[in-house]
């Protein structure tokens, strides 16, 4: 899954570009019963390591204000119309990016013969910091 997602390639290090670290974050789902019903892996970019006003200028998540949201409801039922709701699951690793972002190769998954190279992120990643857009979905 995490190659054919097409998030990353692999790349020269840049001597320009600061190189973020990644870490595995491991989770086990448990039945009702307590037994195991899987494991999962998350890779995650060690976005901490990035600075205010160098590696990103500002955060946020692009969501409806709760009133704008109340607003729309109140207009809809006033006009009879059906609301229909959906949510993009992480939408915003979906989104291609245009800036040059270099994360390490993450353990496990280290391209032989290019052990020196490091990833260029196609995509936004889980950690990293630089979130004020999301990107062009395609």
């Amino acid at each position: 899954m995490i190659e054919k997602n097409n998030t990353w390639e692999l790349a020269d290090r840049p001597k320009d570009k600061e190189v973020i670290g990644v870490k595995w974050i491991y989770k086990t789902k448990l039945n009702a019963d307590g037994s195991i019903q899987k494991h999962k892996a998350r890779l995650v970019a060690k976005g901490y390591s990035q600075l205010p006003g160098i590696d990103y200028t500002e955060t946020f998540a692009p969501v409806a204000r709760l009133d704008t949201i109340r607003a729309l409801i109140a207009i809809a039922a006033n006009k009879k119309w059906k609301i229909y709701q959906m949510d993009v699951k992480s939408a915003f690793l979906n989104g291609y990016i245009d800036e040059e972002i270099y994360v390490e190769q993450p353990q496990g998954f280290i391209a032989k013969g290019s052990e020196e190279k490091v990833l260029r992120l196609k995509k936004h990643f889980m950690g990293s910091n630089k979130r004020q857009e999301l990107g062009t979905a395609e």
